[in-house]
């Protein structure tokens, strides 16, 4: 029984992504197009800037030696919150016409934060160190924190198009709805994000960084 209903889950999820697979396209490729201008940036910055960086990253290993023990929920309330504004900016904007180029905004420097951030830690502690550093402190995260964003800027983009289109009020208000039903439940999964951040990167992370 609770395996028919995981293929159903499955199912529903694949048929979505395949019925909008055009939206998910244009939005995956915003996102990747932030994540190699992330890469580009930390390859071009000065030497001051680099120096800068190095210092802040060997500051914050050797402070995580020295004292792993981590507020967890406090961690948890602000990893949570800050999820939860980003879902309720990208629901807000895309609701309205003129938001959907925040929305792909946003799409675009999530993209260029993850770049940039893989970029500095393989770039300053090198691959051997910097690789196994990235993989446990945004991997296990980022497998739902990434389809997540990009699924609501998929139904915020598909709301607008539906505006444009058809601009029946009966029908507008439909889509809303149905905009703001999904942003809740991807809402539930950024939740889980935060989850698998505090608790499981985090754990993994004190072990990783006793090597590096």
């Amino acid at each position: 029984m609770r395996k028919t209903r995981d293929f159903k889950i499955f199912r529903i999820i694949r048929e979505h992504v395949i019925n909008n697979s055009k939206e998910y396209i244009i939005v995956a490729l915003i996102f990747i197009i932030g994540l190699f201008i992330g890469v580009l940036f930390v390859n071009n910055i000065q030497e001051a800037q680099r120096a800068e960086i190095t210092s802040y990253l060997n500051n914050f290993i050797s402070k995580f030696k020295e004292n792993s023990n981590i507020d967890n929920m406090e961690l948890l309330k602000e990893t949570i919150g800050q999820n939860f504004l980003i879902a309720v900016v990208i629901w807000f904007f895309g609701t309205t016409v003129i938001g959907i180029p925040v929305v792909f905004g946003i799409i675009l420097y999530r993209g260029f934060c993850l770049g940039y951030t893989i970029a500095v830690c393989v770039s300053i502690l090198g691959i051997s160190k910097g690789l196994p550093f990235v993989l446990s402190s945004l991997l296990l995260q980022n497998i739902l924190f990434i389809p997540a964003i990009l699924a609501l800027a998929v139904s915020g983009f598909k709301l607008y198009k539906s505006i444009v289109k058809n601009q029946k009020k009966e029908n507008v208000k439909l889509e809303i709805l149905r905009h703001t039903v999904f942003s809740l439940i991807m809402l539930i999964v950024l939740a889980i994000s935060a989850l698998a951040e505090v608790f499981l990167s985090t754990n993994i992370l004190k072990i990783i960084i006793k090597y590096l």
